[in-house]
């Protein structure tokens, strides 16, 4: 298993189809190459935007499987849990130890608005049940629940839940997690259009998706913040907005798998309910693929 630490850029992959809307592995492995040229530090399988909501569990654990043969240990692959019951998830991450995963990347029950009491129970129910490292998913705007600093001071009594994608939409909350929890708690943060002022105020990482299509530009610009080089971070992130600005719509899986299509790493092909784009839309959104793509920064 690769060790790791909770920095650096890792990318929640995209799970690319074939036309017949099979897993093409062949392209997945395409896309974790491209990745790993590109420098990221790890890699998340099977999260929201690799439409783990149509992937069965045993395709999550293909892809898992499929992952950790193509990365040979070169950097850490998470998988993500994203289930309705808590059996459901504690399986998940037991046979995701097994199978050799890294680390986990863990949401709130689906489906099911859990109060404050009942999600700490959960991920610390699926904390006790493996060993392997975890990382909570803090997405109030998504999946409605929100995990307070004082739930996360019930949470670190479990000595794996070591992290948090940080995708509340307020920067302050970092600042408050810091405060808090210093070290403790890693703070990755998990929403593109945010991502530099995030670093900037001291996240870790970054868990992004247009990554996916720009790797070694996502790179590029987290190490240019960690040496300092702010205003040539906030270079590339003023060339990468309007693609970042892709992240946060309710279509992201469409977007992004266009952008990284159009970069060679992915096919376009998602499973119903998701829909090609059509018309205007689709227009609108591959030329702000092109035009990023045309007027791409000298790294």
């Amino acid at each position: 298993m690769a060790q790791f630490k909770w920095e650096g850029i890792y990318p929640a992959m995209l799970s690319p189809f074939d036309e017949n809307g099979n897993l093409d592995f062949d392209m997945f492995g395409k896309n974790i190459e491209a990745q790993l040229d590109g420098g990221v530090h790890g890699l998340i399988i099977a999260g929201s935007l690799g439409e783990a909501s149509v992937l069965s569990t045993e395709e999550k654990y293909d892809l898992l499987t499929y992952a950790l043969k193509v990365v040979a240990g070169r950097v850490p692959v998470l998988l993500n849990i994203a289930e309705n019951t808590t059996a459901a998830a504690i399986k998940v991450a037991q046979t995701s130890e097994e199978l050799g995963a890294d680390g986990l990347m863990l949401l709130p029950p689906m489906r099911y608005r859990a109060d404050d009491r009942e999600a700490v129970a959960y991920f610390r129910a699926v904390a006790q049940s493996t060993k392997l490292p975890i990382l909570i998913y803090n997405n109030p705007v998504d999946y409605s629940t929100y995990v307070s600093l004082d739930m996360f001071e019930e949470l670190l009594l479990e000595p794996n839940i070591q992290a948090v994608k940080e995708s509340t939409r307020d920067l302050t909350n970092i600042t408050r997690l810091k405060n808090r929890f210093g070290d403790r708690l890693k703070i990755m943060a998990g929403v593109d259009t945010l991502g530099l002022e995030s670093l900037m105020l001291g996240a870790d990482g970054l868990v992004a998706g247009l990554v996916d299509a720009f790797p070694k530009e996502t790179v590029a610009m987290y190490d240019l913040v960690k040496a300092g080089e702010y205003n040539k971070a906030v270079e590339i992130y003023r060339w990468f907005m309007p693609l970042l600005e892709l992240d946060i719509h309710p279509k992201l899986v469409q977007y992004i798998k266009l952008a990284a299509t159009a970069e060679g790493i992915s096919t376009p092909y998602t499973r119903a309910p998701r829909l090609p784009l059509i018309g205007e839309e689709e227009q609108r959104v591959k030329k702000i693929i092109a035009d990023s793509i045309a007027t791409r920064p000298q790294l």
